[in-house]
This record gives C-alpha cells, sequence and structure tokens, in this order.
C-alpha cells in the first residue's frame, strides 16, 4: 500500500462504485444495487429537485435516505477527498512511508508522550503537519495504518503476545454472561442499514470484538452503545483484531474512564462538563435552553456515548474520529458545541423542547459536508486545552459522585421499607 504511486482513494475504498450524473436517473440497463442512488418518485407538486427524496448509499456503504442536495455535497465531498489523498501519497513519497509513525508530543510529558523540548526539529515539523492533515481528513485506504498510529492502539497491542486476541476469543467461546446477553440482543438492532453489518458475517464478527472485550475488562463489560462504535471501527479497520484494539484504546486512553461502566459515572460527568461549555461559549443559547427547561442531556448523551456514530452521517463521523483520535477527547465537547453554535438563531427562535431535539437532530443527520462542521468546532468555538478539560472534570465528578451516593442510598432505604 505504501510507497506507490497516487491514486483514486475512493475508488480504492469502494471499487464497485459507479459514477453518473446526478441529474439523470440511472439507465433501464444498469441494474439496480447498493452502489446505485435510487431516486424515490417524488411527490406531487414537488417541482424542486433538491427536495426530491433520495436513497444512496454513502461513503462506508450505509443506504441513507436524504435529498439531491445530499448526493451533491457528498460528490463534493468525494472530489477534496481524493485531492486530499494525493496531498499524502506526496508526503509518503518525500517523507518516507511511514513519516508519521512517531511519539506523541506533550509540552508537560507524561506516559508514551516526549516532551516538545526534547524534539528535533524534523519531528516537531511532521507533528505539526500531521495534524493540520488530519484536521482536513485521512485518506480511506490510510485510516487503519494512521489511527492505529496516533491513538497509541499499536504501542497498547506491542505490550502484549502477538496471539493475545486470537487467545481471549477462543477463551471466551460457549461462555454466557450478561454481557453476552446484552450483545446479542443488541447486534441485529446495530446499523441494519449497512448490509454487511446486517449479514450474519457481519454481526459474528461484531460480536467477537464486543464479547473479547467484555471478557478484558470485566468492570466495563458491555454498554448499548459500544456496538455502534465497535461497527464503524470494524469497517475503517477492516480486521477484527485492529478493530479490537482500537476500541481498547479509546475505552483505556482516550475517553474519560467509566464512561460506560454500569453507572455511566463518566458519562454524567461529561454532560455536567459540557452544560458548562455551553454556558461559556454560547450563552445566549444556554440561557434560553434554560428558560425553556430543556436539558442538553437529550441529545447530547448518545453523541458522547456513540461518538456522534448514530448522529452524523458516516464519513463526517469519520472525520470527527480523524482528530479524535490524534488530539483527545475534547474534540467532542467541540463538536457538540459546533452542532449547536451552527443553529443559533434557529434555536433561539424556538420556544418547546420537542423542537429542539428535532432542530439539533435533523441538522446533525444532513451534516454531509465534515469541512462546515469541523470549521465552526475548531474556528467558531473558543479553544479548549486537555488541561482545562480536565481541571472541570474533577470538579464535576465530585457533583456526580455525590449525587450517584444519594441515589444509592435512597434506593436502599426503599428496599429496606419495602
Amino acid at each position: 500500500m505504501f510507497g506507490i504511486q497516487p491514486r483514486d482513494l475512493i475508488d480504492d475504498f469502494n471499487p464497485r462504485r459507479r459514477r453518473w450524473s446526478l441529474w439523470t436517473t440511472p439507465p433501464a440497463s444498469m441494474p439496480t444495487t447498493s452502489h446505485n442512488i435510487r431516486y424515490r418518485v417524488p411527490r406531487k407538486g414537488h417541482a424542486n429537485a433538491y427536495h426530491l427524496s433520495v436513497k444512496f448509499e454513502d461513503l462506508c456503504g450505509f443506504m441513507v435516505e436524504g435529498n439531491v442536495d445530499d448526493v451533491n455535497v457528498l460528490n463534493e465531498v468525494r472530489e477534496r477527498m481524493r485531492e486530499q489523498g494525493r496531498v499524502w501519497w506526496a508526503l509518503e513519497a518525500s517523507k518516507g512511508a511511514n513519516w508519521y509513525l512517531q511519539p506523541r508530543i506533550s509540552s508537560n510529558g507524561g506516559e508514551g508522550m516526549m516532551r516538545v523540548t526534547s524534539l528535533k526539529l524534523s519531528v516537531l515539523t511532521n507533528s505539526v503537519t500531521l495534524k493540520r492533515l488530519i484536521r482536513k481528513g485521512v485518506p480511506p485506504a490510510l485510516r487503519p495504518k494512521v489511527w492505529l498510529s496516533v491513538s497509541g492502539a499499536a504501542k497498547k497491542r506491542s505490550t502484549v503476545p502477538e496471539t493475545y486476541y486470537d487467545e481471549l476469543i477462543r477463551a471466551t467461546e460457549g461462555k454466557t454472561t450478561p454481557a453476552t446477553h446484552q450483545i446479542d440482543h443488541d447486534l441485529p438492532r446495530t446499523f441494519p442499514c449497512h448490509p454487511w453489518l446486517n449479514s450474519e458475517e457481519g454481526q459474528a464478527s461484531l460480536r467477537r470484538v464486543l464479547v473479547g472485550y467484555s471478557f478484558r475488562d470485566s468492570e466495563v463489560g458491555y454498554c448499548q452503545g459500544l456496538n455502534y462504535v465497535a461497527a464503524l471501527l470494524l469497517l475503517v479497520m477492516k480486521t477484527e483484531e485492529d478493530a479490537f484494539w482500537m476500541l481498547a484504546v479509546l475505552l483505556e486512553n482516550v475517553l474519560v474512564s467509566d464512561c460506560y461502566t454500569d453507572t455511566l459515572t463518566g458519562c454524567h460527568v461529561e454532560q455536567r462538563v459540557f452544560k458548562d461549555l455551553l454556558a461559556k461559549n454560547c450563552p445566549r443559547i444556554a440561557a434560553h435552553l434554560e428558560a425553556m427547561g430543556f436539558d442538553v442531556s437529550l441529545v447530547a448523551t448518545e453523541w458522547f456515548l456513540c461518538l456522534f456514530s448514530k448522529t452524523l452521517p458516516s464519513e463526517t463521523t469519520l472525520r470527527v474520529w480523524d482528530v479524535l483520535f490524534n488530539e483527545g477527547a475534547k474534540v467532542l465537547f467541540h463538536v457538540a458545541l459546533a452542532i449547536f453554535k451552527m443553529r443559533e438563531d434557529d434555536l433561539l427562535r424556538i420556544q418547546h423542547i420537542g423542537d429542539v431535539i428535532d432542530v439539533l437532530q435533523t441538522t446533525a443527520h444532513h451534516l454531509y459536508e465534515p469541512d462546515e462542521l469541523l470549521t465552526f468546532a475548531f474556528d467558531k468555538i473558543g479553544s479548549m486545552t486537555t488541561n482545562t478539560i480536565t481541571k472541570e472534570r474533577k470538579k464535576q465528578e465530585t457533583v456526580v459522585m455525590a449525587e450517584l451516593d444519594q441515589r444509592t442510598r435512597r434506593l436502599n432505604s426503599l428496599k429496606m421499607d419495602a
């Protein structure tokens, strides 16, 4: 894969994809397959083509429903991805195939990281270049290797025997736990619009990854939401073992701890942090929603548990994950704030909670333009450092733990009374 001539990365990613004009229907001789856009008959009175409802396959193989405008945006995104791919291939030719496989950089050092002051200029230059490139998007053909490197997953895997994953899966065969019961219940509901994930083979592969991790970390076990994250990782990484290690590094290093435990402590902490960040970065929206009695966790809980995989179009989600694996969990706050900020004017006019949810969900589902979202996330939202987020988490963790303790005492009291 590496060190070869630049090529059409999108066609590599989906070699069976055919191109044809968006403004003409497929020829009658063209077979109706999942790789062709299938126009629905427009409803009576719909003369504007941009309002036509269409079913089409997105860049990751999901069958989705949108409008012609969404399809046009996807075509533009596809072309930009080709151009971005040529940049990556050119850098591989000039810097070497593995130029981005480097230690992660920290201003104050840390486990597995190097201090800025100890770095050679060439390494520091590569790091700055890599950050800029990743924000513009990692080509699909390079995502597995880049993600494994920048996330720390490759280093994590290197600390155990090469047979670790295979032995783990063999050890779980035939074993039944509450986690396996829940996984089996959730498998058919995990992205049924994707033909492979909805197949027997796909579900068996996803099950092995989820069950394997539930045995690796029995404290986490399995939590609803992980099925969507692991499924998308499988589509990107191509192999179960790579997807497993990406899931491991997410839960153990990238995200806040206890996000997926029984109490969801970490998720509660993130919701409180997000609410405070919304008040600081979007004060008018926060004040308006508070006056309405709208709790941001009504939408943000799914965003943080599923890492936007159920919310944003798949390619936009992967662009968010490109940055997430390189820059850390603060990226989730940037993106969540951006979705609110993009619809500030509309949200300020709304007077009903249900309308708020509808606007945010509709906006997110049609964000087929990743650059628009990421521009808002990093250019229109104030800067947030990892240290700032960490301090805010510690403050909110005290409150959350006190609330959970009070809830436990109340439940125990009710049991005793019963």
